[in-house]
Formats: structure tokens, C-alpha cells, sequence
């Protein structure tokens, strides 16, 4: 077979791209259905528009694809596909989807509609309305970029950019966004709305503020309908002189329920109390809170803050009290830390309403130099000074003087007062008993054990300075060397120093 000639081969390959292209054109002509004039009062053609351009005036309709305009004037290019509207322009899609506006300019081959001046766009119950919008019916999403206002059941929302997915029902919205509901008004930077869950999404700072309650946080989501909140990053709820934080914040605003993950603090500034842990529960009208893992409260009282930690504590309102005052439970190895007195025990309660605080399990008190035991003790503050101690039920206060020898007083109770807090006497109150070391001139010279039933002890720079016996005592004084070893003790002696937190971070460590 002859082959064809150089030239017969290009024209050859020009024939076969052109039918392609005219074969591409045929394709995509079918491709992009035509823009269908259904009605107006006059047409007229307007070469000055272009070519093949068309003025319609007077009610004015067109179709294309599953989509209806309606206006009182129009002008339509054939040969782009494309046409402008004016007055009172109206698209419906579908059943739902309606937009209006003052003039529209419609390009058919990419779907988008350009609308502008009193712009509406409505969606089953969703309305918005702008200067300024961009609808794109290829991807069904409308966009603003010069503020808008959303309407949706009681929520009242604006922004100065944002998009509407018409498909997937969610608003995406930015800069200056505002919603405002009956109950909150929420601030944002960055949010997300899904018109059916009618959950909110934030994605940067964000703040909700009700009536009687502000919440704040970085990322999370708000369900608008059931007023429920996950909120995460720098969170914080406050409320009445509280503020409870932390790194993720759960929050049923009906209810009042607050559940607090990871760097969990409530601040309580009526009480000036703080309640730490990384696990927290909170209810506001019931004024409950729980702390737990890690869990410390701190009340601040300057330089004399008082640390105390234990497995769980609870704030809880005191219904005896009137004026909304609390208690606060800890329970399980309990242990706190002030400067200038510190304790143990198992668990504890501090009723606000008389500043006591209730000890129980083992209870220790260590008091400068002193360790104090008892079944149950209680120490009572006021002016945020230390005023009481009240020892119940078997007492025991133990001073040591070197490493074998130790001032002792034992009674059935003990009340202890304090001046500038320090421990400057104790009264003992029944089967009193005492091991006392006597000193001349700083010299241990001997030791006296005695039991009387009711004594006062004085104490001086923390130490015992001496006893005063209400009744005669019972007794016998021992030069130290001949102080027999099974009488250096009293019953219940223990002496627990290694136990005894020295700073406020010790509070965290049990025996």
C-alpha cells in the first residue's frame, strides 16, 4: 500500500482534530442544558448587549435545569449562557430553597447566580439576608462576604463573612460572628452552624453569656436546641463569684451541670477558696462540686494560705446555714500545710458557718515544735487567725526535747487557744497524765511523771515553758539518769515527724 505524502498526512490529522473538537462542542453543548425562557410580556432583541442578546420586560420567567427565576426585566445571552435580572428577582429550587434579590447576574454554564441589594435566601426555616451574595449551584453553596444576618428558630445570628451548603445544611462563619438567643448571646471568631442538628462549632475564641452565667473557650460545640456544650482550651464557666475551669468543660446550661477534665480548678471568690484536681463535677444551683485525682483546696489567706489535699473533696452548700455558706468534705489521706500548723488524718470536714475544721481517722496536728494526737479533733479559725483547738476523746501532745527524750500530755480532751498562731496553752480535762523533762538553765536536770485529772500547760517559743495542776497531782520526779526506760512514754506515744508535710507541695505524699 502507497503511503501518503507529508502534506496529505497534516491534512489528514487536522481533519481528525477538528472533528474532535466539533464532536467536544456537540458534547458539551448537551452538557450544558440551555437557559429556557418561559415567559414575558415583551421580548425584543438588543444587539447593543451583544449577539444573539435578548430585553425581556414585564413578568418575566426562566427555567433552567431544576431551578425558576422570576423578575420585571431581564436581559438574556443565548450565546453565553448567561443573563441579568433586575427587580424583584426571585430563584426557587427545589420545594425549599428560595432567593431573592434586586439584581441578579446568572452565569448557566458554571451555575452561579451573583446577587446583589436586599439579598434573601431562604431554606425551610432558615433566612438570610444580605447585600452581597454569590450562589453557586454547582457545589450548592452561597457565599457573603460583606455581612449578613441568619434567622433560625429563636436564634438571631451575623457575621461579616460567611457560606451556606445548602446540601449539608451548615452555615460556615467568620469574623465578628454574633448569634443571640433568648437565654445567651454567643460571640466568636471562627463558627460552624448546622441548621438540622442545630449544633454550633467554634474555632477560636468564643464566649457565651446568659443572664447569670458566662462561659468561655477556644474550639468545642454548642447544641443549641438542647443547651449543651463541649468546650476545650482555656475554657471557663462563671457564675455568682465562681469560676470553674479547665482543659475540657462539658456544660448543661438547663440544668446547671458542669463536668471538668484535666487542669480542673473552681474558684470560689465569696469563700476565697480554691478547689483544684483533674477531674471535676459541678452543679450550680445545687453549689455542689467534686474534685478528684490530685485534687488540692487552697484557702487564701495571704502569706498563711492553707493547703489541703485528699483522694476526693467536695464543696457542698450548708442548708443550716442562711446565707449560702459551704462545706467542704475531703476524705481519704487527708493532709494539709500551713505555715504555721499542719495536719493528717483520714477525712475531714470545714463547716464555713463557725471556720471548724472537723478531723477524723488517726488525726495529727503538728504545731511548731508539737505533734498532737486524737480520736477526733477540731480547730476553729477566725479572722483567718488560728483561735481553737479542741481535742476529743483520748488526747495526746508530744514535744520532743533531743532524740530519746519527749515532753508528753495525755487527757481525756483538751481545749488548746492560740495568740498570733502559736499554741500558748492547752487545758486537759480528765485522766490527765504527763511526762515532764525539767531543765535548769537550759540543762535537762531530771523528769517528772505525774497523773492529775485536770492540768493547764502554758507553753513559750513552742515549747512547754511549765504545768499548772488544779488538783494535787499524783506523781513522781526522777533525776534523768535514773528515769526508768518503761515510764519515758505515755499510752498511745508515737511520734510521726516523718510523716509531717514541710512545705506545701508535701501534701501530696502519704506514709
Amino acid at each position: 500500500m502507497k503511503s501518503l505524502s507529508k502534506p496529505a498526512r497534516y491534512l489528514k490529522s487536522l481533519a481528525v482534530f477538528v472533528i474532535s473538537l466539533l464532536t467536544a462542542t456537540a458534547i458539551h453543548a448537551q452538557q450544558v442544558r440551555q437557559i429556557e425562557i418561559l415567559n414575558a410580556d415583551i421580548i425584543r432583541s438588543d444587539r447593543s448587549l451583544g449577539k444573539g442578546a435578548q430585553k425581556l420586560l414585564g413578568n418575566v420567567k426562566f427555567s433552567h435545569e431544576d431551578a425558576i427565576m422570576t423578575c420585571d426585566s431581564a436581559y438574556f445571552y443565548s450565546e453565553t449562557y448567561s443573563m441579568d435580572a433586575f427587580s424583584n428577582v426571585t430563584i426557587e429550587q427545589g420545594d425549599t430553597l428560595f432567593l431573592y434579590g434586586d439584581r441578579v447576574h446568572y452565569e448557566g454554564e458554571a451555575r452561579i447566580a451573583k446577587v446583589r441589594d436586599n439579598v434573601k435566601l431562604i431554606d425551610d426555616s432558615t433566612v438570610l439576608i444580605t447585600e452581597f451574595l454569590d450562589y453557586n449551584r454547582e457545589t450548592d453553596i452561597a457565599y457573603y462576604y460583606n455581612g449578613g444576618v441568619i434567622t433560625e428558630g429563636e436564634n438571631r445570628l451575623t457575621s461579616e463573612e460567611g457560606q451556606y451548603n445548602t446540601q449539608t445544611k451548615i452555615f460556615h462563619f467568620k469574623d465578628s460572628v454574633v448569634i443571640v438567643n433568648p437565654d445567651y448571646t454567643m460571640l466568636s471568631d471562627t463558627l460552624h452552624y448546622h441548621t438540622i442538628t442545630k449544633i454550633s462549632y467554634f474555632f477560636g475564641p468564643t464566649e457565651i453569656i446568659g443572664e447569670d452565667n458566662f462561659l468561655y473557650c477556644e474550639s468545642g460545640w454548642y447544641d443549641t436546641e438542647k443547651d449543651v456544650s463541649l468546650m476545650y482550651n482555656n475554657t471557663f464557666l462563671k457564675r455568682e463569684g465562681r469560676t470553674l475551669k479547665g482543659d475540657t468543660l462539658y456544660y448543661e446550661r438547663e440544668s446547671g451541670f458542669g463536668r471538668a477534665v484535666s487542669n480542673v480548678e473552681l474558684f470560689d471568690s465569696t469563700q476565697n477558696v480554691i478547689l483544684r484536681g483533674n477531674k471535676g463535677l459541678y452543679y450550680e444551683v445545687k453549689q455542689l462540686a467534686t474534685l478528684t485525682d490530685s485534687a488540692l483546696m487552697i484557702q487564701i489567706e495571704g502569706a498563711d494560705s492553707l493547703f489541703v489535699h485528699a483522694d476526693t473533696l467536695r464543696s457542698i452548700l450548708d442548708t443550716a446555714s442562711t446565707s449560702e455558706q459551704k462545706i467542704l468534705l475531703a476524705y481519704y489521706k487527708v493532709k494539709f500545710f500551713r505555715k504555721d500548723i499542719q495536719g493528717m488524718c483520714d477525712s475531714l470536714a470545714y463547716i464555713e458557718k463557725d471556720s471548724t475544721f472537723h478531723m477524723y481517722g488517726e488525726p495529727i496536728i503538728w504545731a511548731d515544735e508539737n505533734q498532737i494526737n486524737a480520736t477526733k479533733i477540731e480547730l476553729q479559725t477566725s479572722n483567718e487567725q488560728l483561735y481553737r483547738l479542741y481535742l476529743r476523746d483520748i488526747a495526746l501532745l508530744i514535744s520532743r526535747e533531743d532524740s530519746s527524750m519527749y515532753n508528753q500530755i495525755r487527757g481525756k480532751s483538751m481545749t488548746g487557744y492560740f495568740k498570733d498562731n502559736d499554741l500558748v496553752r492547752l487545758d486537759v480535762t480528765g485522766n490527765g497524765q504527763s511526762v515532764y523533762y525539767a531543765d535548769d538553765n537550759g540543762e535537762i536536770i531530771g523528769v517528772n511523771r505525774s497523773e492529775c485529772s485536770d492540768l493547764i500547760i502554758y507553753l513559750e517559743d513552742n515549747k512547754v515553758s511549765r504545768v499548772n495542776y488544779l488538783v494535787k497531782p499524783s506523781g513522781k520526779y526522777y533525776p534523768l539518769d535514773m528515769f526508768p526506760d518503761d515510764q519515758k512514754t505515755l499510752d498511745g506515744f508515737s511520734w510521726n515527724q516523718e510523716w509531717r508535710p514541710l512545705k506545701f507541695s508535701d501534701v501530696f505524699l502519704w506514709k
